[in-house]
């Protein structure tokens, strides 16, 4: 019999489990090939048939960067939900691993075609991917604490790195010699990932192994063979869209269907949030709070329609309009290798962030998480104003410094860092506790609504009618500015809904 008085329960152990690390190398390389294919995308489209481009104009090529980056957040809810009811967090990561590693060896294929089905298979390998390789993380710390938050941090660092020498190995393949050899070293890094996961995955035990069986379910029931036959069934409709798109049986026009994206999710939001206030059986408490859930949400979304131009406008501006010649080692920068600075900078800017709220809070000075969205949207704002001075000098006839395009990064970094860790935490801590998972849903939802934004906005600068972009850029600094201020002017009202919690 075991002593279960809690003077004698052991304190958990000081290191960090070998876990840890298996799943900080094949997050590293998932990113690592995520970023680094990412960094190529646009670029790729809109260069010329000849140069080995698709030779798509800018407003369908941002568009289609639109819908991929958007449906790479949307896949994260069904991928959760095959891991937690079929396949377990560990097969989850596993499968989709290779899922990814094949669509971006697809994507080396020079055909229309392979592009097509490698971006498809990506964005499904990385919903699969994606949600479950955290879920681990929190499963080998089952006694929570600081040691838990400590090792997310650690991961979150893994996750950083990949992100950053991902663009410097394929941008400079894929732009120096061949677009597709970039796609394949972005699959290279997946197979590292995959060897390592199959290699260590022993000391992951029983973290993630197997799925949470419904009440009175047991493998092999009916109730999940019937949950395998519409999973497999969801696959086989979404490549016979595909395969008939690519015979050209249907067409579709991506500026329109990204369009038509944005407006089903919003309405998705909207139903969603209308059925849990109607038919939520909410308190007062949790009313309010979720009230506040919502203008989270908002705010996420209009962040990340800006944010997200890192690899669509701003990825064209460094390769247009960005003086990248480096006379004397006789070297051109890859235009991708700009979008290694957001990565970068946090990974050197995480830790003082973190430092500076813990010695508010120590001084009672800590800002709300209404103000950090405030502080976040703002920052946001002013490195889009870099941008319109820099767009001004464009117009004039000049090419740009990398300076402009650095410090606006590094604002943009600054505003991440005040909003998305902030925003997580916010969110699991206002919802309802029987609705925090799919209000962490949601959350991706508004991820994919701004990368939806994101893509439609940098269509509309038109590299024919430069003298438009820094009104364009404009835009784009008001919306997050006048956000940040009127979260400024109701900050106390939004605090007071929030019942307490900071």
């Amino acid at each position: 019999m075991h002593d279960t008085d809690p003077a004698h329960t052991p304190e958990p152990p000081a290191k960090h489990p070998r876990g840890l690390y298996t799943l900080f190398f094949t997050e590293m390389w998932e990113r690592f090939s995520y970023y680094g294919m990412r960094a190529l995308l646009v670029l790729f489209m809109v260069d010329t048939v000849e140069h080995g481009g698709l030779g798509f104009d800018d407003k369908t090529a941002t568009s289609i960067y639109g819908l991929y980056t958007a449906f790479v957040y949307l896949v994260a809810l069904p991928g959760g939900w095959i891991a937690d009811r079929l396949l377990g967090a560990q097969r989850s990561v596993w499968y989709g691993a290779m899922i990814i590693a094949l669509g971006h060896f697809v994507l080396a294929i020079p055909s229309m075609q392979a592009f097509f089905v490698g971006l498809v298979l990506v964005v499904l390998g990385t919903g699969l991917l994606k949600p479950n390789i955290s879920a681990i993380v929190g499963q080998l710390y089952p006694e929570g604490g600081g040691r838990r938050d400590a090792g997310f941090t650690i991961f979150y660092m893994g996750i950083n790195l990949g992100a950053a020498i991902g663009p410097l190995i394929c941008s400079t393949l894929g732009e120096k010699l061949n677009w597709h050899y970039g796609f394949a070293a972005a699959g290279v890094g997946m197979l590292f990932g995959l060897a390592q996961f199959k290699l260590t995955a022993r000391h992951l035990g029983t973290a993630g192994l197997t799925p949470h069986r419904r009440p009175g379910a047991a493998a092999g029931s009916g109730g999940l063979d019937r949950a395998w036959y519409f999973v497999g069934g969801a696959v086989v409709l979404i490549f016979a869209v595909v395969l008939l798109a690519l015979t050209r049986v249907i067409t579709f026009n991506p500026i329109v269907l990204a369009q038509n994206t944005t407006y089903v999710i919003v309405g998705i939001a909207v139903a969603y949030f209308a059925g849990i206030f109607i038919f939520g059986k909410l308190d007062a408490t949790e009313t309010k709070r979720t009230l506040v859930i919502v203008v989270l949400l908002l705010c996420a979304a209009l962040f990340w329609s800006g944010f997200e131009q890192a690899g669509s406008s701003l990825s064209l501006f460094a390769e247009r309009y960005t003086e990248r010649s480096v006379s004397w080692l006789n070297f051109e920068i890859p235009a991708g290798w700009f979008q290694t600075l957001n990565p970068a900078f946090i990974i050197a800017l995480a830790p003082v962030v973190a430092a500076l709220w813990v010695n508010l809070a120590r001084r009672h000075l800590n800002p709300s998480v209404p103000m950090k969205f405030a502080i976040g949207m703002i920052f946001l704002g002013v490195g889009f104003l870099v941008m319109v001075a820099a767009a001004k000098l464009v117009v004039s006839g000049n090419k740009v410094a990398p300076y402009w395009l650095i410090c606006t990064y590094l604002l943009h970094t600054t505003g991440e860092l005040c909003l998305s860790p902030v925003g997580l935490s916010a969110v699991t801590k206002l919802a309802p506790a029987r609705f925090v998972g799919q209000m962490m849903g949601l959350w991706f939802v508004a991820a994919s609504l701004g990368n939806l934004i994101a893509g439609l906005f940098a269509g509309e600068i038109n590299p024919e009618a430069i003298e438009q972009m820094p009104d364009l850029y404009l835009r784009v600094v008001i919306g997050p500015v006048v956000a940040g201020i009127v979260l400024i002017a109701f900050v106390r009202p939004i605090r007071k809904l929030m019942g307490g919690v900071r």
